[in-house]
């Protein structure tokens, strides 16, 4: 299984075409050119869904490659990002009102460009993805996947019973029914609760319109996960890279 790789690379190799398989893993963060020689000789290594072979080239561009069963991107061209975005910034990398956006968040220590996955309304923080993976993108971003999405509100209380229930067996609203995958009370004070939903779908406003529609207008709204990826303690406004487990999370999120 490959390594955790939090830290930014500083040396990463401008590759012109097929390189030994080992060179490409020891790259991408997996270990020393030794220990890469070995997974590949005790088959844990598949490339373009065959097991590799010591001797074997790729191009990491192109290349799909599974470590231990386990995505793992070899072309260190490639960014991914968790951000926690914070309350009042908009969901676009600029703005054309010179709004705070994510990209003044990110200075100089991103070199490549990147986008975000997804959106969140300016009233509302937490998780984002940011990526150049554009195919991945696509991917988290599309219904089809169904990836799911968590999220913690601040909503005026006390809680009905059996408001979940209500939600996960759907609700109806102006655009259509939506419903929640699961939905849980984190904590009671006075008039208000914390809540807790998880859903896949991405329409606009979603979570804000359903509390709304069954009587629990939300007064704060933070996103703590996408799919496998957790915001965890990452403070607002920061940025962090994503191991090389968490991407490879991403993918099998996404059927890869």
């Amino acid at each position: 299984m490959p390594r955790d790789d939090r830290a930014p690379r500083t040396d990463e190799p401008t590759y012109t075409g097929p390189e030994r398989l080992q060179k490409v893993l020891a790259a991408a963060g997996v270990g020393s050119r030794r220990a890469c020689e070995d997974l590949i000789f005790r088959r844990r290594v598949t490339v373009d869904g065959r097991v590799a072979q010591l001797g074997d080239k790729v191009d990491p561009a192109t290349a799909v490659i599974h470590v231990d069963g386990e995505r793992l991107v070899a072309d260190t061209r490639l960014v991914y990002l968790a951000m926690n975005k914070p309350r009042g910034v908009v969901s676009t990398m600029a703005d054309e009102k010179g709004r705070t956006a994510l990209a003044d968040f990110l200075g100089n220590r991103v070199e490549q460009r990147v986008y975000h996955v997804g959106r969140l309304d300016a009233d509302s923080e937490g998780l984002l993805l940011l990526t150049n993976d554009g195919t991945l993108a696509h991917r988290l971003m599309h219904p089809s996947y169904g990836v799911p999405k968590t999220y913690l509100c601040e909503v005026s209380g006390p809680i009905p019973r059996n408001l979940g229930k209500r939600l996960t067996v759907g609700v109806e609203l102006e655009d259509g029914p939506a419903k929640v995958d699961s939905f849980r009370v984190v904590d009671t004070l006075g008039r208000t609760a914390q809540v807790e939903l998880t859903l896949h779908e991405g329409r606009k406003h979603i979570v804000r319109r359903l509390l709304a529609e069954v009587g629990h207008p939300v007064s704060r709204l933070v996103r703590t996960a996408i799919g496998p990826i957790r915001l965890g303690d990452l403070r607002a406004g920061r940025t962090r890279r994503l191991t090389n487990a968490e991407v490879a999370a991403l993918f099998k999120a996404v059927g890869d």
